[in-house]
């Protein structure tokens, strides 16, 4: 019984260790970079608060690793590390990775609106809407 208790305490470890590496990778990163993070994903910026906190259980879910790596640019190094503590928590989880679709960078030409605010708003909005389109894709192929 007791090596169950272990099992899940190494796995909770493992998970606390993924999301300090993140968390560390997004604090290095410009500021926005948790917001176009989950435009990218097709969630709220609630949901980035919760995958890169430590204390908080819930597992990073597989299929959102390959968006996280593109978009939060990890080195090799935290890379490897990432998928190593990964690994530990959710030995199954990679298992058909392998398989899942990779995502492209493409560029839209959009107006400068002159303002800031408004510019940023403009690529969240065109970032929710790919994000969308490309999770519709996915339902549809």
């Amino acid at each position: 019984m007791s090596t169950d208790r272990d099992e899940r305490e190494r796995a909770n470890l493992a998970v606390a260790d993924y999301k300090s590496i993140l968390r560390r990778v997004l604090d290095n990163r410009p500021s926005g970079t948790r917001l176009k993070l989950a435009a990218a994903l097709g969630k709220n910026r609630s949901f980035v608060s919760q995958i890169t906190n430590p204390g908080y259980p819930v597992p990073i879910p597989a299929q959102h690793l390959e968006i996280i790596f593109e978009t939060c640019h990890l080195s090799p190094v935290e890379r490897a590390s990432f998928l190593a503590s990964y690994h530990v928590a959710h030995p199954r989880r990679l298992a058909g990775r392998e398989r899942e679709p990779h995502s492209r960078t493409i560029t839209v030409i959009v107006p400068d609106l002159g303002d800031a605010k408004k510019n940023r708003a403009l690529e969240q909005l065109v970032a929710d809407f790919a994000a969308r389109l490309a999770r519709y894709a996915e339902d549809v192929g």
